[in-house]
């Protein structure tokens, strides 16, 4: 224990006095998930433009009203046909005889369309409310009813809430748990790796492994330095997001700090893992597109469940699969620690499995 303390000392002082490690496993994530953070929530309101054909002015003024809506009208079908073709207008309404409608799409935008077509079924909808509402009034007026009543079918009270944040909540605060486990992750898996294979080629592994401390040792002194590193990584992310991106989070923040550290140690043993097979940094980045991409992809980000069954299978051999669940059921849905326990339980086979094998992996390197 003793010379497993004495080589976690040292592996924690050379970090600490690398800056530009310091701001690889530090800044980095920060800056990132502030410029991520940015760019999902940036106004993405999509503006459209109806051409209407013989609509009626109450129609007309019912979808006017529908904020991101500009309305254009024409004589005929044939102009209104012609704005389609020159990109003016991203669909024509018109209307035919009997209140019957037609609607043409440009549909060169699939957002569009699906904007246009929930646009034109509230229109209808409030426009059948208003018809019923002004028959309901002259039927007031014809049976001499209470005139105090005659309006009250005119004004729909609709209270809105929301069981995660508010009106105002982006689509990154519903990716931001996948994102901060992932650059937890990254990072980490870089930095152990690199550190490894910088002391394997240095020679001042081979010299460590020469003297009788034990494999085992040598991997947990670098589990126990890097954990440090771990904590005061996930504690700088989770306090920017939660303060400085204001992302809600509904469960206990703890469970986050503990999901965060089981990822960076899964990042710390994967890491370690594999310096142990390269020979250089070249060769340690090639890593990246095979151990670290696959790890985004199904982190669901994209639904698992819409994937065929062999990708399924894939991402669930992934590490970040069942962090991600973790992190969306914590900050997302406020689940407990016991609802959470299956991932968790988890993530420390996946450090179990690494730790045995970093073990083995070191005995080539050994000379006995």
């Amino acid at each position: 224990m003793r010379r497993t303390i004495a080589i976690s000392k040292r592996i924690f002082l050379e970090l600490i006095r690398d800056k530009r490690t310091l701001a690889m496993l530090f800044l980095a994530p920060v800056l990132i998930l502030t410029l991520l953070n940015y760019v999902f929530s940036i106004n993405t309101s999509t503006n459209v433009n109806i051409g209407v054909v013989n609509v009626q002015r109450s129609m007309k003024s019912t979808i006017n009203d529908v904020k991101h809506v500009n309305i254009k009208e024409y004589d005929n079908k044939k102009e209104a046909k012609k704005a389609l073709d020159n990109q003016k207008v991203d669909a024509i309404f018109e209307e035919n005889q009997h209140d019957d409608y037609s609607v043409l799409y440009a549909n060169t935008s699939v957002s569009k369309t699906a904007m246009i077509r929930r646009i034109l079924s509230a229109s209808f909808t409030k426009e059948k409310t208003f018809q019923i509402a002004d028959t309901l009034k002259q039927m007031t007026e014809k049976f001499g009813m209470n005139s105090d009543n005659k309006n009250t079918t005119n004004h729909v009270n609709l209270k809105e809430s929301y069981s995660y944040g508010n009106k105002n909540t982006t689509y990154f605060s519903s990716i931001m748990p996948i994102f901060m486990g992932f650059f937890v992750f990254l990072f980490v898996f870089l930095i152990s790796g690199m550190s490894l294979l910088k002391e394997r080629t240095s020679g001042t592994l081979g010299r460590l492994l020469a003297t009788p401390v034990k494999r085992s040792e040598i991997v947990f002194g670098y589990i126990l330095s890097y954990s440090l590193v771990a904590i005061i990584q996930t504690t700088i992310i989770v306090f920017f997001t939660i303060y400085v991106l204001n992302v809600q989070v509904t469960g206990l923040i703890l469970n986050v700090f503990i999901i965060n550290l089981l990822l960076a140690l899964v990042a710390l043993t994967f890491g370690l893992l594999l310096s142990t097979l390269a020979n250089s940094e070249f060769q340690m980045m090639q890593f990246i597109p095979i151990i670290v991409v696959p790890q985004i992809i199904f982190s669901g980000i994209v639904p698992l469940d819409s994937m065929a069954t062999w990708a399924q299978w894939i991402g669930n051999i992934l590490p970040m699969k069942y962090a991600s669940n973790a992190m969306t059921d914590v900050i997302l849905y406020g689940k407990s620690f016991a609802s959470i326990s299956p991932e968790l339980l988890m993530l420390i086979i996946f450090i179990v499995v690494l730790l045995v094998a970093n073990v083995f992996g070191l005995r080539r390197y050994r000379k006995v």
